[in-house]
């Protein structure tokens, strides 16, 4: 409320003066003027200390300045300080940090002046004497066009100075970023400043996160936990003004000020961001203050705004205290190259966009031999047999010969290369290859030998599966008991009872006939089972397939009693008997029942029967193995178990799944189980459109009008007024809308009664349904809207929808932009499939220089992209190039105008393939449903597509 013209003050003022009781809670009441404090004065008591003009006369040293012939009230002085301190006192309750956050460590101010380079500081000398004669000029004879000259050269010198010590920030920047375990906060305001802050963290290869302007309230919040949690992000890049005030970075020990400010308001704001409640260390603040250009100016002004705002706040003069830097120790400062806005730098073909060469350039032929391409040209064939219906088996048979060639080139490559790796990669390797035997002859061992080299062990499954999985072990026991292995005393491999020679080393058979190959076979059983059902999930791994969420619930038991065991062994081991007797102090619950806060991150805990424990906690404390939020009576292994059983659920559910589930605000036991049934509940689109057109809503208006009885009227977002139809029947209200949707683009109306003319402009809007009695009809479920007057027809385009509910559900139907932000909300452009933050690296390429996007995209997984798709990307990048939002019920379905549960992220790797996929799922489906229609002529079916 510090201005007089906002609009926040002119609606604020009314309210707070017609309230009872009132009080205005502030840190900073004042940012540089006292000016500032009488809309606030005002609306607590007002006239109390006069009218504005008495107030500014008196307070503000308030002049009248004649710019020409026109004359104009300057009020930004002071006057009268003391008085208007003692004034104040009478009012205001003060405290300071200093008196209230004792416990809280000093900050330290430091200014570190340092030179120019010399070319940078010529261009900024010939700015400063075209200022210099302009103020001469402005004493001596001051007009109003003088004045808005002198304002607009300061302000092309205040971004000009930030252009000019750009370089040498960054270099600043890289300094700091040497110390590996510092995180700092980077304060600036021009948008080349932040560009220049983010590429030195870029070119460091360092994670940071960059808050200005154009980032959304709801995703600030994300970022600044990413940098309080996150031991990896270290740099916060923040905006003065979009980030100075309300967050929170405690994590951070150091502040740069890149630029200054006018006010000491905003800077000591920006300062406190790290020196909070939660700091436990001194925070040191360092202002980069350049030689010769506008720096030295605004430290002096900031200085004298700081004694006024502390004479009139309390009570005493006030500066601000920065000692200033050695200057021998950034000298390495004046030496920094000059830099050069992503803007004004030229492009060069050759150095910064992709070539077809580069793209297509052959690899190493020693490549081709690799494991790493063999496996993948085997896990490809076999998935293309497996798509083709081909049985595995019988394609094995077939390609007996060229497999065990295959494997033999294998083997002797890594016995070749054996001297030259680590022991333990090699064991690991070897018990990788060494596979269960199944088949009842060579060629199906050899088959599961071959399976094995493309297996990864999979996060989902651990080595006792075959222990706590029944079932899958007594099948696997089974398969395994009609055939004998013995195992090859060189080797260690699995053979078949049959083969008198090992197959893996040739070793015979006769040397191992010391061990008794009943016990063998009985040995093996249980290490073939878990071979194979760990084969099989590194199999399903590879092949990128969804094992499904009856694995996922399995791994989630699994991990759950291996964490029973685990808390079991350390209780026998750290309690040994007395566990016992300190048990009996703990209350030991049979089942917990959670609920998840609908606005924070936060469970609530209840018993089985539903009663509230009154206790919560964030799931991500409890991975991190912070239990402070919760009592010693869950530090017991039971109970301990339980919520380590949630957190693994929960942690399993998508970012999608988890706000369906706290937007239920249901009380449950599982967050899986849970999950399934809401989205069971989910209402299913059925449309094959992809979004509700204006011409969709029209006609639906139009529906109900004629049900009802009703009329209809057109509204428009850009008059804010309603063409209305009164006294029009429903049938010419049709015959009207008729017209109106034949004249173009963008649904447009006519009143009905000029319905047929012709050459009269058209203003674009939605067509609303009114019912009988005139009331305005929501345009998402034609229910009736808040009753206003109807002749106050400005506020039209204000009734368009009954509930914030329906008007979020209409957006999210009908407008791509606001459906993709509120995905981003979400899932913050993490991709679903392959999740890799898209997101993240969309704004490392924007925020990169030119000269350094190219190697982030070879080093990236978007590098697969066609070759014009990267160039794209080099030289204009845009959010839509790294991920997209894709409907997980295709649109062709039956899943279009859905909700966000129907949504999902996918950068663009992934969407290419899944839009591949569905393209050719579309083409089969045309294809059969031709051959059904012609069925009585075969050659239809040929036709092609």
């Amino acid at each position: 409320m510090k201005s007089r013209n906002a609009t926040r003050s002119k609606i604020l003022l009314p309210i707070v003066q017609k309230a009872v009781r009132a009080i205005l809670l502030t840190g900073t009441p004042a940012l540089g003027r006292p000016e500032e404090l009488f809309m606030q004065i005002e609306a607590l008591f007002p006239k109390r200390f006069g009218t504005w003009n008495e107030y500014a006369k008196k307070y503000c040293n308030a002049r009248l300045r004649f710019f020409g012939k026109r004359a104009q009230w300057d009020c930004r002085g002071a006057s009268n300080l003391e008085e208007l301190h003692q004034l104040l006192r009478e009012i205001m309750i003060r405290r300071l940090k200093n008196d209230v956050l004792t416990q809280l460590p000093p900050k330290v101010r430091q200014r570190i002046p340092f030179d120019l380079p010399q070319a940078t500081a010529k261009n900024l000398n010939a700015t400063f004497a075209e200022w210099e004669k302009l103020m001469r000029n402005l004493n001596s004879d001051a007009n109003e066009s003088h004045f808005v000259e002198v304002m607009s050269l300061i302000t092309r010198m205040y971004k000009e100075t930030a252009i000019a010590k750009a370089g040498a920030v960054k270099d600043y920047i890289k300094m700091m970023l040497e110390n590996a375990k510092l995180k700092f906060l980077v304060f600036a305001h021009h948008l080349s400043m932040l560009q220049a802050c983010t590429e030195a963290v870029i070119e460091n290869k360092v994670r940071y996160i960059r808050i200005d302007g154009s980032v959304p309230s709801a995703e600030r919040i994300h970022l600044v936990n990413q940098f309080q949690k996150d031991p990896d992000t270290r740099v916060a890049i923040l905006s003065i003004q979009a980030a100075g005030q309300g967050l929170t970075f405690t994590a951070a020990t150091h502040v740069v000020f890149a630029e200054l400010y006018w006010d000491p308001g905003h800077i000591k704001q920006a300062e406190d961001r790290a020196h909070r409640i939660g700091q436990c260390s001194s925070v040191n603040i360092h202002f980069l203050i350049a030689k010769g250009t506008l720096d030295p100016l605004m430290w002096a002004m900031l200085n004298r705004k700081a004694k006024v705002t502390g004479s009139t706040l309390n009570g005493k003069k006030e500066r601000m205290q920065a000692e200033e830097g050695d200057k021998e120790k950034w000298d390495f400062l004046s030496f920094a190259e000059t830099w050069t806005p992503n803007e004004i730098l030229e492009d060069t073909q050759n150095e910064v966009l992709f070539t077809h060469f580069e793209k297509e350039r052959q690899h190493d032929i020693r490549s081709f031999f690799s494991p790493k391409s063999s496996s993948e040209k085997k896990r490809k064939i076999f998935s293309g047999s497996k798509s083709l219906n081909i049985d595995p088996e019988s394609f094995e048979v077939t390609k007996e010969e060229d497999a065990e060639k295959s494997s033999e080139n294998l083997d002797s490559t890594r016995l070749s290369d054996a001297d030259t790796i680590c022991h333990e990669s090699t064991s690991e390797r070897e018990a990788k290859r060494a596979r269960s035997i199944s088949g009842s002859t060579p060629v199906s061992s050899s088959k599961k030998k071959k399976k094995s080299l493309t297996g990864k062990k999979s996060t989902l499954f651990t080595e006792k599966n075959a222990e706590v999985l029944p079932c899958g072990s007594n099948t696997s026991t089974k398969s395994t008991a009609l055939n004998k292995v013995w195992h090859c005393s060189a080797c260690t491999y699995s053979n078949n009872e049959l083969l008198p020679y090992c197959e893996m080393c040739s070793c015979p058979q006769n040397s191992n006939a010391e061990r008794n190959p009943t016990s063998q076979t009985e040995e093996s059983m249980s290490e073939d089972s878990e071979r194979n059902e760990q084969s099989a999930a590194w199999d399903a791994e590879d092949k990128g397939e969804d094992l499904g969420e009856t694995v996922t619930q399995q791994s989630v038991e699994i991990s759950e009693q291996e964490a029973v065991k685990i808390e079991s062994k350390k209780g026998e081991k750290n309690c040994g008997e007395g566990d016992l007797d300190q048990s009996d102090t703990f209350l030991v619950y049979d089942g917990l029942m959670f609920c998840a806060s609908r606005n924070t991150d936060r469970i609530h805990l209840y018993t089985k029967d539903g009663e509230p424990l009154n206790h919560n906690f964030i799931p991500l404390d409890i991975q991190l193995d912070n239990w402070e939020d919760l009592p010693e009576t869950f530090q017991h292994k039971q109970n301990r178990s339980l919520i380590l059983r949630f957190v693994k659920e929960w942690s399993h559910l998508t970012a999608m799944k988890q706000k369906i589930v706290r937007k239920s605000g249901q009380i449950f036991c599982s967050p899986i189980h849970v999950a399934e049934e809401l989205s069971k509940k989910q209402s299913v689109a059925g449309s094959t459109k992809r979004y509700v057109t204006k011409e969709d809503v029209a006609a639906a208006s139009l529906s109900k009008a004629s049900s009802s009885g009703g009329s209809v009227r057109l509204i428009s977002k850009e008059n804010k007024v309603c063409l209305k139809n009164e006294g029009a029947s429903t049938e010419q209200s049709g015959h009207s809308t008729k017209l109106l949707l034949e004249n173009g683009k963008g649904f447009s109306a006519l009143h009905p009664d000029e319905a047929e003319a012709e050459g009269s402009p058209l203003p674009k809007g939605y067509l609303q349904a009114l019912d009988s009695e005139g009331n305005p009809l929501c345009l998402s479920c034609q229910q009736p809207t808040t009753q206003l007057d109807q002749s106050c027809q400005a506020r039209a385009w204000d009734m368009r929808f009954c509930s914030l509910a329906c008007q979020e559900d209409f957006l999210i139907r009908s407008s791509q932009s606001y459906l993709r932000a509120k995905v981003f909300e979400i899932e913050h452009g993490v991709c679903q499939f392959c999740h890799q933050n898209a997101h993240e690296l969309y704004l490392n390429i924007r925020d990169a220089p030119k000269t350094e996007r190219k190697k982030l995209l070879e080093s990236s997984w978007m590098s697969h992209l066609p070759l014009g798709q990267l160039n794209e990307i080099i030289t204009n990048p845009t959010e839509g190039h790294f991920w997209q939002v894709d409907h997980i019920k295709p649109v062709y379905s039956g899943g279009g105008q859905c909700s966000l549960e129907n949504l999902q992220t996918l950068c663009t790797i992934c969407h290419r393939e899944r839009t591949a996929r569905q393209a050719k799922e579309r083409s089969q489906m045309k294809r059969r449903s031709l051959a059904t229609k012609y069925g009585c002529d075969i050659t239809k079916f040929f036709v092609k597509m």
